[in-house]
């Protein structure tokens, strides 16, 4: 009896362990947020009004509290060099310990968080590790993403992008976000990781059930959604490796497979990670990148005349729609010891909020900060793939993804216009649209070298 009784009680245990994740992972700090946000907190109020997609008047409440405000859960950085000093020092190591790291919920929350399961919010991921092990998996993530890497990619980026313009040919009106923004940066990720043809609509579900584990405050519904997402691809990913093992092929993928740093190869834990990220972030934010890329564009006709009459101009727009509204609304630092920030006492274990949005509109960088200019000279010095040592190793595919299906877009469909009905995702972190009904208008010449 006593064995049956234990036996009983572990099981119980661990069925317990996804509402002690969500609880203290998603819930917990959301209420705490909502209570802020009621109390005047400005960090509370920017989390919930980013909920409803328009943060920004928050932003300038926060300026006016200085370059470092000090909320009550938080510092938040608005001010860019600010936000840049936060992100590449030393003094701070990425990402949020959840629940408070030793206390007792901290304590619960770690008991609860060991699933065998490897997120992008998981070491080793690049996205929460620090050196030595982050430099170490940089270097060898980075010689398969580099720009000479990346400019391969471009011509199939194209050919991508015009089959998926040809199959909307002879339609009057479609929702981009499915028919477009998300199956043009999917199947780049899908050769990336060297996914079987017959296999990419799986990793399509794979990627848009893992995407919102990058966000804060899942109701439980989406978090058991992501869960299963995140299992699914783990499991199917230890099947995938063992193929790319057995029969490498041309993918990036099978080139970190086979990659080491002085004789030491990624693990294969490493390698789910790195897997999970370039599916996850990579795949979800380039997403956003194009959705509000067309929003943009077609709210601002006169910018979209001006890239047409100078198509050089196309990958300094990108720059500007990531500056004016990132896919990524901010970042979170921890302070790894006592120090200062803009004048500012940071303890050891403060958490600094880096709002990438609002340092994109920093005023005294930016002139007319809010107006969206193809042409701006400055329009790079955005932070929307952060700064400092986790600069988006992602970046330059991207930008890839981004300057060409929205060229191709807007060439085949110089009138497309952006219908009532579109509608921004229910994330907070994330800001991109969830549906993007658009007329798609006349037809034009498909130009000789697209």
């Amino acid at each position: 009896m006593t064995g049956a009784g234990g036996s009983l009680a572990l099981r119980l245990a661990e069925a317990g362990k996804p509402v002690v994740r969500w609880a203290v992972g998603d819930l917990l700090p959301l209420l705490a947020m909502q209570r802020a946000a009621r109390r005047g907190d400005l960090h509370g109020r920017l989390l919930v009004a980013s909920r409803t997609g328009d943060p920004f008047p928050v932003f300038d409440d926060l300026r006016a509290r200085g370059p470092l405000y000090r909320g009550r859960f938080a510092f938040v950085a608005t001010s860019l060099p600010v936000v840049r000093e936060v992100l590449s020092s030393n003094d701070f190591r990425t990402g949020v310990e959840i629940g408070g790291g030793r206390g007792p919920v901290g304590k619960a929350y770690s008991w609860a968080a060991d699933t065998g399961v490897i997120g992008p919010l998981q070491p080793p991921s690049l996205l929460v590790t620090d050196p030595p092990d982050h430099t170490r998996y940089r270097r060898l993530v980075t010689r398969v993403f580099s720009v000479r890497a990346v400019e391969r990619l471009r011509e199939r980026v194209q050919q991508i992008a015009g089959g998926l313009l040809d199959a909307l040919d002879g339609k009057d009106e479609a929702d981009l976000v499915d028919s477009y923004c998300t199956l043009l940066p999917v199947t780049v990720v899908a050769e990336i990781l060297g996914v079987p043809f017959s296999e990419r609509p799986r990793v399509l579900a794979f990627g848009a059930g893992a995407a919102p584990s990058l966000d804060l405050g899942l109701s439980w519904r989406q978090f058991r959604r992501v869960e299963a997402a995140m299992a699914a691809f783990d499991a199917w990913l230890s099947r995938h490796l063992a193929r790319l093992r057995a029969e490498p092929g041309t993918d990036l993928l099978s080139q970190l497979v086979a990659e080491h740093d002085d004789g030491v190869r990624l693990t294969d834990r490493e390698l789910k990670a790195t897997a999970g990220l370039v599916l996850a972030a990579g795949f979800e934010t380039t997403v956003n990148l194009l959705g509000n890329g067309i929003v943009l564009l077609s709210r601002h006709p006169s910018q979209l005349r001006i890239v047409g009459d100078e198509p050089r101009l196309w990958s300094n727009a990108v720059d500007e729609i990531l500056r004016v509204d990132p896919p990524v609304l901010l970042t979170g630092r921890t302070a790894a010891r006592d120090t200062r920030v803009a004048g500012v006492a940071v303890p050891k274990g403060a958490v600094v909020t880096t709002v990438l949005a609002a340092a994109n509109r920093d005023p005294d960088v930016f002139a007319v900060p809010a107006a969206f200019e193809v042409a701006r000279p400055n329009a790079k010095e955005h932070v929307s793939f952060s700064a400092g040592r986790h600069f988006c190793v992602g970046a330059t595919l991207a930008r890839t993804e981004g300057e060409i299906g929205l060229r191709m877009l807007f060439e085949r469909y110089p009138d497309l216009n952006v219908l009532p009905g579109a509608r921004r995702r229910d994330t907070r972190i994330l800001r991109g649209y969830a549906s993007l009904p658009v007329s798609l208008g006349r037809r034009a010449a498909i130009p000789a070298n697209s």
